[in-house]
């Protein structure tokens, strides 16, 4: 049976995809938030998606998208979803690094003429890359096994959580497949894992 195939294939390139804009714009933001008139307020703001259940928002988005905006569900919903959830994580671990960067090394960097993004490039980002990385692991660990929120955005749209939910809810008799992808899961997760928390606590201490 290779059903799982397209779901699984689903899964990966949506928790890239996931993991790489949580990096980017984790980054951005998490670059200016310490520099901004009220950090807690904004912070407050971003994170606020860690304390609504997931089946709330996930009906939430739902309600959003498809009653107030009218649009069709999809794989790119399933992404906005995920996104959603993952932001929060990818920015808190970017602020361990920002809200502790000297900011006298930019100011020297413009000193010596150097653009803003010669400054990003050679001074910001070696000493934010771990937690970058880690970031992008974060998010993509997050999206890979989101389940609660796929559901109510997913639209006819599958991913690997949401088919082996299927399955196992269905009783069908692909009890053997769905420990295989459980196990496949694992062995994505378990290695991934570890490097985030490598980067979060050996780069991180050396940096």
């Amino acid at each position: 049976d290779t059903r799982w195939m397209a779901p699984f294939g689903a899964s990966l390139a949506i928790a890239l995809l996931v993991g790489l804009v949580c990096a980017v714009v984790a980054t951005i933001v998490g670059r200016a938030l310490p520099l901004s008139r009220r950090p807690g307020t904004m912070l407050l703001i971003f994170i606020l998606p860690l304390f609504v259940p997931g089946m709330s928002m996930g009906a939430a988005l739902f309600i959003f998208i498809r009653s107030m905006l009218g649009l069709k569900l999809g794989f790119w919903s399933v992404f906005f979803g995920h996104f959603v959830w993952a932001f929060p994580f990818a920015l808190l671990i970017i602020l361990v690094l920002t809200t502790r960067f000297d900011h006298r090394l930019v100011e020297a960097g413009k000193d010596l003429g150097a653009s803003s993004w010669q400054i990003f490039r050679d001074i910001e980002f070696p000493l934010l890359m771990p937690a970058i990385v880690s970031a992008g692991l974060f998010g993509f660990l997050l999206s890979f096994n989101e389940v609660l929120r796929t559901i109510f955005l997913r639209g006819t749209a599958e991913t690997m959580p949401v088919w082996n939910w299927i399955m196992a809810a269905s009783q069908q008799s692909q009890v053997p497949i769905i420990f295989a992808l459980a196990t496949i899961v694992l062995l994505i997760t378990l290695p991934l894992l570890a490097g985030v928390f490598w980067l979060l606590f050996v780069r991180l201490d050396k940096s």
